[in-house]
């Protein structure tokens, strides 16, 4: 009876700590691409890999997994910036055909690029501050 009381207290625990961690702050610093714990360690090396742990405050990231939802939130976030300007520059400038073409295509690859990392760290605050990191398994 000990044993399923401690281990019923331990999840409890551990739920709870979760719960105290601010999601807002955690999605910040990892917009940020800061550890979402300390906010002070880098979350990600180069430009899309994660780092296994965090270099201030050891807190391991290497169970943190974003997939595809970041690509996805990028583009959905281009896609409604820049159809409706697109709309609006064609309609009102009626510029060339290739000056619309440069211009939309370099801003809407440089919005990317810009948002993919971010929303990655975001992504990632997200899930550490839910405690929805996966879970080492021994075998």
């Amino acid at each position: 009876m000990s044993d399923t009381a401690s281990l019923t207290s331990a999840a409890t625990n551990s739920s709870n700590n979760h719960e105290e961690r601010s999601r807002k702050l955690a999605m910040l610093r990892g917009w940020r691409r800061c550890c979402p714990n300390c906010g002070a360690g880098p979350l990600l090396h180069g430009y899309l890999k994660v780092n296994d742990h965090c270099t201030v405050c050891e807190q391991e990231f290497h169970h943190h997994r974003a997939d595809d939802g970041p690509a996805y939130l990028t583009i959905l976030v281009v896609g409604h910036l820049m159809a409706p300007l697109l709309h609006i520059v064609f309609v009102q400038f009626r510029p060339e055909p290739i000056t619309l073409f440069t211009i939309f295509a370099v801003g809407t690859v440089g919005l990317s690029l810009y948002l993919l990392p971010r929303l990655k760290g975001a992504m990632i605050g997200f899930q550490w501050a839910k405690g929805m990191g996966g879970f080492a398994r021994s075998t």
